[in-house]
């Protein structure tokens, strides 16, 4: 039975992910950086792989068709770490994919990353490093679906989207829980394939949205 290879099965939307592929009886890699962060995965039932993502982490796609990348930096840290994991951990992602005849990869990228000159904000750098590494995904020849959500919320899932922008910047949000849930639709629908697709809250169902 082929795999979903989670990358930043740790972060938020990475555990939530598992979590909701493990109980529609998923098969699932988790990769993390240690043992002790996989441990609650594990117990759900993950494989847990583990792997630092500046260096060598091919071994984690072994016997996976698909592939999810949502590792980050994190807001704590400078702009190196930026560098290293949200562009070239994810260059290097791609890479093993190819290699390993990954059947779709899905990308959470960011709100901004098409453009990072669209908005001031601190966050331009990240922005960036999104920038090329959702280019390096598109130019890649692989299946690729690319989420880039609005600010993130840790609310509980409505399971209403939507993908075009409301005039309103304070309505550009969208709750982690439904960002998995948009990528657990997008793994198991072909059609999405080829997407780069904005996510906010709104009141279409997830299938409305992105048929």
């Amino acid at each position: 039975m082929k795999k979903t290879l989670v990358i930043g099965a740790s972060g938020q939307i990475g555990k939530i992910l598992v979590e909701k592929l493990l109980q529609e009886e998923n098969s699932v890699v988790a990769l993390v950086r240690n043992e002790q962060k996989g441990q609650e995965l594990k117990k759900l039932g993950a494989e847990i792989v583990v792997g630092d993502l500046e260096n060598d982490f091919e071994h984690a796609f072994k016997d996976c068709d698909k592939v999810v990348f949502s590792a980050g930096s994190g807001g704590n840290t400078g702009y190196d770490k930026t560098l290293l994991i949200d562009l070239w951990a994810a260059k290097k992602a791609v890479d093993y994919a190819i290699k390993n005849d990954i059947q779709h990869f899905i990308m959470v990228s960011g709100l901004g990353a098409g453009d990072p000159n669209e908005f001031v904000s601190d966050l331009k750098p990240y922005l960036v490093a999104k920038y090329f590494a959702d280019y390096y995904l598109l130019e890649s020849g692989l299946a690729y679906t690319i989420l880039q959500p609005g600010s993130l919320i840790n609310e509980k899932a409505t399971g209403l989207i939507r993908t075009t922008r409301s005039e309103n910047f304070k309505e550009l949000v969208i709750p982690r829980e439904d960002v998995a849930n948009v990528i657990a639709y997008c793994l198991e629908n072909n059609d999405t394939k080829g997407k780069t697709v904005e996510l906010f809250s709104g009141k279409e169902s997830i299938q409305e949205s992105l048929s």
